[in-house]
């Protein structure tokens, strides 16, 4: 078994989180379709925390088909607001009606990650944070949007925890990394495990 893990995933702030954590890897992305993959899942009524570990272990078991004896990491990220899942934004518009929906409500973030070898799921872990938004007029939100690239909106849906988006919320409960897409820690305990 190599030492690198794969990452099948194109997120910039996933790999950096590896890498911070002095773990070896290799990006190989799943091109998973998630729209088609959730709207199925929403016809069965399955929740957001169900949806977001569906695709992580989707993306994990795809990329282990193709490469063998590696250990494959995949990971999926999702809003989950009074049980209504929340998806990344494909338009600006559609960004600030994101935001006007979380203004002043609590909402869960939701991070599942999966470990995939040979095609089949070997471990998996859910973990899930709590954030408030304060409230803010729409002249406050759009001023905030302004302020976020088109590359970083679309990559990584209305906030980012690590830069501008800290400043949206009253209160944020839980794990930094989870919030933002990996709940390092966990993995580092199977990784370890696994040594």
């Amino acid at each position: 078994m190599s030492d690198k893990i794969i990452l099948a995933s194109k997120s910039k702030v996933r790999k950096d989180i590896l890498d911070k954590n002095n773990i070896k890897n290799i990006v190989e992305p799943s091109n998973v379709d998630e729209e088609i993959v959730k709207l199925a899942l929403i016809k069965e009524n399955a929740t957001p925390e169900i949806i977001s570990k569906n695709l992580a272990e989707l993306k994990a078991n795809k990329v282990s088909t193709k490469i063998h004896d590696q250990i494959v990491l995949g990971a999926d990220s999702v809003i989950d607001l009074d049980g209504e899942l929340i998806s990344k934004p494909e338009s600006r518009e559609e960004a600030m009606n994101i935001l006007r929906k979380l203004n002043g409500k609590s909402h869960f973030l939701i991070s599942s990650v999966c470990i995939s070898k040979n095609g089949s799921m070997v471990w998996n872990y859910t973990d899930k944070a709590t954030l408030i938004m304060k409230n803010f007029s729409d002249l406050e939100l759009e001023k905030y949007l302004s302020k976020i690239s088109d590359e970083n909106l679309y990559a990584y849906n209305v906030y980012q925890i690590e830069g501008e988006g800290r400043s949206l919320f009253s209160s944020i409960e839980g794990d930094e990394n989870t919030i933002m897409g990996l709940p390092i820690k966990k993995i580092k305990e199977y990784l370890n495990l696994q040594k």
